[in-house]
């Protein structure tokens, strides 16, 4: 009976495999289908077919890559500053104002004007603000009768000044507190920011406290993201602005490597007050733009 059982479990299991002469039928069959007129052409454009197939992607994955790489370096280009010019240099600005020499060899470009500082009460730097220099500074009888000597100066990349294209805030108030110890000023000094130079002083505050006796602003511009202002005064202030002057300070705050083309482009409206708009100034402010413009400095540049 094992016997049997044995004798019925190899027949079907031989009745499962193909035999010698099935697989070789099998191989001859293919063989001939292959052999058969026609066969090999069509396997030979099939082949073909995708060998173009694939080369059509390459090339167009590669076209894409290139145009890509085009448009980067596009955008890169016009993203960059243009070189700086150096005054005194072959191009850049004639030296004609005092300028006191830093550590790291630039300089600074600065005016004086008060009384003596060794009779000077308060001794006090000028930073000025957006499209002013060394001199858009205080009135120099004020500064006299206050018993004060003031040093407006030009900050890096405005008027004599050398550029600092990796300049910060920090290194901006390390700046001043080595321009102070040029000048003489002693440990202690006075700040005065306008306009634009108002957040400067807040870096001041933030790094050079020491060196510092008092800090004032003048006509700040406000940083919509401090948060130290009540949320409904920020919102307020933001809707105020013509909608180029969102935009512009959006970018500037968001994305500030594209500053440089935003304020060039003319795909957008840029900054009003980059354009000059007069529409952006107030009843009281309209009357004195022309005595702005008359100033003898503007109207030595104009020349």
């Amino acid at each position: 009976m094992a016997t049997a059982a044995r004798s019925g479990s190899a027949a079907r299991a031989s009745a499962r495999r193909p035999g010698a002469g099935e697989c070789g039928t099998g191989r001859r069959e293919a063989t001939r289908r292959e052999a058969a007129p026609g066969g090999a052409l069509r396997v030979a454009a099939l082949a073909g077919l995708g060998g173009r197939h694939w080369r059509r992607e390459a090339a167009r994955s590669g076209g894409q890559l290139a145009l890509l790489v085009f448009l980067l370096g596009f955008l890169y280009c016009e993203i960059q500053p243009p070189p700086a010019k150096i005054p005194g240099s072959p191009g850049g600005p004639p030296v004609t104002a005092p300028r006191a020499k830093l550590k790291d060899g630039r300089h600074l470009a600065y005016l004086k004007s008060g009384i003596p500082k060794d009779q000077a009460k308060y001794k006090i730097i000028f930073v000025h603000g957006l499209d002013c220099g060394r001199y858009d500074r205080l009135n120099v009888s004020h500064v006299r009768n206050w018993a004060s000597t003031c040093c407006p100066y030009d900050r890096p990349s405005y008027g004599q000044s050398d550029a600092h294209p990796a300049r910060t805030e920090k290194n901006i108030a390390l700046d001043m507190a080595e321009l102070a110890d040029n000048l003489q000023l002693g440990p202690k000094f006075h700040l005065v920011g306008f306009s634009m130079s108002g957040e400067i002083m807040w870096g001041c505050l933030k790094y050079i406290p020491h060196r510092l006796a008092g800090v004032a602003i003048l006509a700040l511009v406000g940083n919509y993201w401090w948060s130290g202002f009540p949320p409904d005064v920020l919102k307020e202030a933001w809707h105020v602005q013509f909608p180029q002057d969102r935009h512009a300070v959006w970018v500037a705050h968001h994305l500030p490597w594209l500053t440089q083309w935003w304020n060039i482009q003319r795909l957008f409206p840029s900054s009003s007050v980059k354009a000059g708009n007069p529409a952006i100034l107030s009843k009281e402010d309209t009357p004195l733009t022309q005595k702005i413009i008359d100033r003898a400095h503007m109207a030595a540049g104009r020349a």
